[in-house]
């Protein structure tokens, strides 16, 4: 693969010549003319959608964190930890990785967009950790010291990784799977545990936080969804018997990480979350974001914690869980079953 010209002006690519990759663009963002509608609808969702860290009130969580279990803060800190490497991963990936491979320049508006909202969820976990920490380096040196934690970020890395040392058209489709594994199984994984928290009336800044981070990634994996199904139409080549089963295996073993993980940090002490209940909405997970690819579900299970969804949706006009008053979210939303 080659990286597109920033500046192309012997280009003729007219908006029908448009790819995903392997375009021709002149370098000019002219939006009058899309190809991929989708791309334009979502960046529209995402502008909408526009928040900042700062509107989320940390107050109680300060308190909260001091009157925590050992149980309750090893989890919550080291669900925080994996979650701040994965939006540094993500923002670095999506620029560098990613994007200089798009030649549609609709594409590009979204994968620009995504990388400024993991970079915003990065300050948003800063928030957290000092709000809530009176030493942050020891949740940001996390990563270093715990051995179960790095061998998990080593293995998430390792596709992107791939694409940067070897970029071919089959390696970056790969790595938009990851994605969908990153997005989609990861970091709701994550999400989980902050929410189980706020259940029982705990960190609850945290997980209102959390809300806001999460409509995002409702949309980053709506845009991958979005990729893997065009690049399916336009290059159906690539998508080979070879590609589904190490696309297959792929996720297989991300249930399995994620799986003993989620293991490892609650160690069978946080209320609501079970072994059992964690490997199951794992698996839960894995096969929601295969099926919306295009692939056979494999594990064939119901979703064990639902009330997980009524804690990460917004509503135009509701009730706020956490303090019960009414918050008018005029913002854009993005239900968790939308494509486009």
């Amino acid at each position: 693969m080659n990286r597109k010209k920033i500046y192309n002006p012997e280009s003729k690519e007219n908006v029908n010549d448009r790819r995903v990759f392997g375009g021709n663009p002149t370098g000019i963002f002219e939006l009058n003319n899309i190809k991929y509608q989708w791309a334009y609808n979502l960046w529209e969702v995402m502008l909408n959608n526009t928040w900042f860290p700062k509107e989320v009130d940390m107050t109680r969580d300060v308190n909260d964190y001091k009157h925590l279990t050992d149980a309750e803060k090893t989890a919550y800190d080291k669900a925080l930890s994996q979650l701040i490497f994965m939006d540094s991963l993500q923002t670095n990936n999506l620029i560098d990785n990613i994007n200089p491979y798009v030649t549609a320049p609709e594409i590009n508006l979204i994968l620009v967009r995504q990388s400024f909202e993991e970079a915003l969820h990065s300050q948003s976990y800063a928030v957290m950790v000092d709000s809530i920490s009176t030493n942050s380096a020891e949740i940001y040196d996390l990563w270093r010291r715990d051995m179960m934690l790095k061998g998990k970020n080593d293995a998430i890395a390792k596709v992107y990784l791939e694409l940067a040392k070897n970029p071919s058209e089959y390696n970056f489709v790969k790595a938009c799977f990851a994605n969908q594994i990153l997005e989609g199984i990861y970091f709701y994984s994550g999400f989980a545990y902050i929410y189980t928290l706020a259940r029982s009336g705990k960190m609850l800044g945290s997980a209102q936080m959390i809300r806001f981070i999460q409509r995002d990634e409702v949309t980053h994996l709506v845009l991958f969804q979005n990729l893997i199904n065009t690049l399916r139409k336009e290059r159906a080549d690539l998508f080979s018997d070879t590609l589904r089963a190490e696309v297959i295996e792929m996720f297989k073993e991300a249930v399995k990480l994620e799986t003993e993980w989620g293991r490892y940090i609650t160690q069978g002490q946080i209320l609501g979350l079970t072994d059992d209940i964690v490997e199951q909405y794992i698996q839960f997970l894995a096969d929601e974001r295969l099926n919306a690819v295009g692939f056979d579900k494999v594990y064939n299970v119901t979703n064990p914690i639902k009330w997980v969804n009524d804690f990460a949706k917004f509503n135009d006009q509701k009730t706020n869980f956490f303090e019960g008053t009414v918050t008018n979210y005029s913002k854009g939303s993005l239900s968790f079953d939308d494509d486009f």
